[in-house]
């Protein structure tokens, strides 16, 4: 399925399912959705891409609404199904932050469930049919439709620059911002020696500045990675359903097979970017014993 006749190819096929459903400035056209990738491209950077802004904000008004629901019905006699789920949910993400976060900060744990719960819903969506949604939206006349917003690198660096804003927030806070340019400057290399110390400062600059930068960067580009390498799977094994019956078969087998799977990538990368989230903010939150 794709625009124009691109779904008698592959190649078309697959491009139509990457490309988001883009809003912006175009240089002929004004403000208008983008037809195409080439016209997305010549919108520029401060295009927005309003498939992921709407999965990703109705999603966690999903996830806002059902706790909401659920904390208002809890009760202190026999939970509930819900209600269990959504205190096993907190059990583990409280044991999660007691286990990996040594400071005293009680916003860490309510930003690692929402962090956990947001992502695990916009990965879930990856299980969806890959041309059930689109297909839909095709038919009253939106052109793209990409339902998972982690495999757009715009969201999962939006929520790794948040944490990254948390991290240089605390960092300065607990240590102060001469504490924290020590820690950039002074470290991994150490002199009494005052000459050689003042030497080593862009040295040390450099590898701790890379070092910082670098995680806010391998933070979203994980998620986005493993995200975007399933979705891109999905949609090469739903290319196997136009080439026969047997190859058509296989591909059911195989989808069922990789869903399975991707449950587990689902699961384990929501984990990871909230367990790097904690990890970061304890750093953060680390004051040496010299300060």
């Amino acid at each position: 399925m794709a625009v124009e006749g691109e779904a008698l190819t592959a190649s078309g096929y697959i491009k139509h399912h990457l490309q988001n459903l883009t809003f912006g400035l175009h240089p002929e056209n004004g403000w208008s959705i983008a037809h195409g990738p080439e016209e997305a491209r010549e919108m520029g950077f401060w295009a927005l891409h309003l498939d992921t802004i709407f999965w990703s904000v109705g999603l966690g008004v999903l996830f806002l609404w059902w706790f909401h629901k659920v904390g208002k019905q809890a009760s202190a006699g026999v939970p509930g199904a819900a209600q269990n789920f959504a205190e096993w949910i907190i059990d583990f993400i409280n044991d999660n932050v007691r286990g990996s976060f040594s400071g005293k900060n009680d916003m860490i744990a309510p930003l690692a469930f929402t962090l956990f719960i947001w992502i695990l819903l916009q990965n879930l969506m990856d299980l969806v049919p890959v041309d059930l949604i689109p297909y839909l939206a095709t038919a009253i006349g939106i052109p793209y439709m990409k339902v998972v917003p982690t495999t757009d690198p715009n969201a999962t660096f939006g929520m790794a620059l948040g944490v990254f804003g948390l991290v240089l927030f605390y960092s300065i806070k607990m240590k102060g911002a001469k504490g924290f340019a020590a820690e950039l400057t002074l470290h991994p290399f150490e002199s009494k020696n005052p000459i050689v110390k003042l030497l080593f400062i862009p040295i040390n600059l450099l590898l701790e500045g890379v070092n910082l930068i670098a995680k806010p960067v391998s933070h979203s580009l994980r998620l986005f990675g493993n995200l975007y390498a399933g979705e891109m799977i999905f949609i090469l094994i739903a290319i196997m359903y136009s080439g026969g019956f047997f190859l058509a078969t296989f591909g059911v087998a195989l989808q069922w097979a990789w869903a399975v799977f991707h449950i587990l990538i689902v699961l384990l990368q929501a984990f990871i970017f909230m367990t790097l989230t904690i990890v970061y903010l304890d750093m953060a939150h680390h004051v040496p014993d010299d300060h």
